[in-house]
């Protein structure tokens, strides 16, 4: 219910935000996933990757969840006897240069009656040297064009984002502006 303070996780239970490749891979075991807003942290293409969609010498650049605003993605529940082991997970996959720090999410469930929960996502830290900000959009389509990390190719990472937002219905005018810069309409019409 809108307006009601937030609630923890019921005992042992555990919430993920998923708002980047969490959406699409999340790699772990859960028991639903719920479309959700995060209120305080806004998606934005922020960080510097150099392990998953580049490298030190040639990074590439994902996804953060910066301060303010809010954002739309999904919220996975995890069963609680999983909870220890899916943490354990989250921060082998998102804590590997310690760019990302684990946060308790506020998020409004696309569920009747709107409940709110507390949620563990990876807000991006700002004070890191991989914190790329809000770079322009030219620099953005150089580091995402010519990227490639141990996930994959940069390129990818953009596109498979852009087709699941899209998929659940997820509107992201940044990212659909790089999308219509790297030429992918095509790709994403095809898929």
């Amino acid at each position: 219910m809108r307006g009601e303070a937030p609630h923890s996780p019921l005992r042992g239970e555990l919430w993920v935000f998923g708002y980047g490749s969490l959406m699409w891979r999340p790699g772990f075991a859960y028991e639903e996933a719920v479309p959700a807003r995060m209120i305080g942290g806004r998606r934005q293409l922020c960080v510097y990757s150099v392990v998953h969609r580049g490298t030190r010498r040639r990074p590439g650049l994902v996804l953060g969840l910066e301060p303010g605003g809010s954002c739309d993605g999904m919220a996975f529940r995890v069963a609680p006897e999983r909870a220890r082991e899916v943490r354990a997970y989250l921060r082998a996959r998102e804590q590997v240069t310690m760019v990302y720090r684990e946060a308790a999410g506020i998020l409004e469930l696309d569920t009747e009656g709107a409940p709110r929960v507390r949620a563990l996502c990876y807000m991006v830290d700002t004070a890191h040297p991989q914190y790329a900000g809000d770079l322009p959009l030219e620099r953005q389509v150089h580091l995402v064009r010519r990227s490639h990390g141990r996930s994959g190719p940069n390129i990818d990472y953009v596109a498979n984002t852009v087709r699941h937002l899209r998929e659940a219905g997820i509107h992201d005018a940044p990212l659909e502006r790089l999308v219509a810069r790297l030429g992918l309409q095509r790709r994403l019409a095809q898929n």
